[in-house]
């Protein structure tokens, strides 16, 4: 079956989505300052490229992790049904964790992956998202960080895609069907 038609819209530019990493890691560098080792848990696959600027500009000690969640398939909606289908290698226990999500969408997956992470007893887990859509959450979730809040627009570039495409393209843009 094919994909339908579409066009990408620029929404929210590479150079605005350096500044705002900037920002964050100076936020995150504070909250975890004095941590030996700070473990990034990347959510795959979206959050890829957001983890790999993150980690360049964090100036922490760090180690990356992922952990495969999946809720959309090749839909343009979530299924509310998330499953791991890889875990971390890693163990977490009495250790700083970061948990990288690529967008906070109806919040099913950040709420499982917080409750799965959380029973293994980091000493100090947040959160943080490159994208928020408030208007479409039905877990009552937020990530400690958010790098840009969105309204309800279907958004592909920087990691994230459609039916694994556009995750190559350097800003976040808006799929327009046609």
């Amino acid at each position: 079956m094919s994909q339908p038609a579409y066009e990408i819209d620029q929404m929210i530019s590479a150079k605005s989505i350096a500044a705002r990493i900037e920002d964050l890691c100076c936020e995150i560098r504070e909250e975890f300052s004095g941590t030996d080792k700070l473990v990034v848990v990347g959510l795959l696959r979206g959050s890829f490229v957001f983890i790999a600027d993150l980690v360049r500009e964090l100036d922490l000690p760090v180690e990356v992790d992922f952990l495969e969640a999946s809720s959309y398939g090749n839909s343009t909606e979530s299924s509310r049904e998330v499953r791991i289908l890889k875990d971390i290698r890693g163990e977490i226990q009495n250790r700083d964790v970061l948990v990288v999500e690529d967008i906070v969408d109806t919040g099913h997956t950040l709420t499982h992956v917080k409750h799965l992470l959380e029973s293994r007893l980091p000493r100090k887990m947040k959160t943080i998202a490159l994208l928020d859509k408030p208007s479409r959450r039905e877990a009552d979730v937020r990530a400690d960080w958010i790098g840009f809040e969105i309204p309800d627009e279907f958004v592909v570039g920087y990691g994230i895609d459609y039916a694994q495409r556009n995750r190559n393209l350097p800003f976040i843009g808006k799929v327009r069907f046609t």
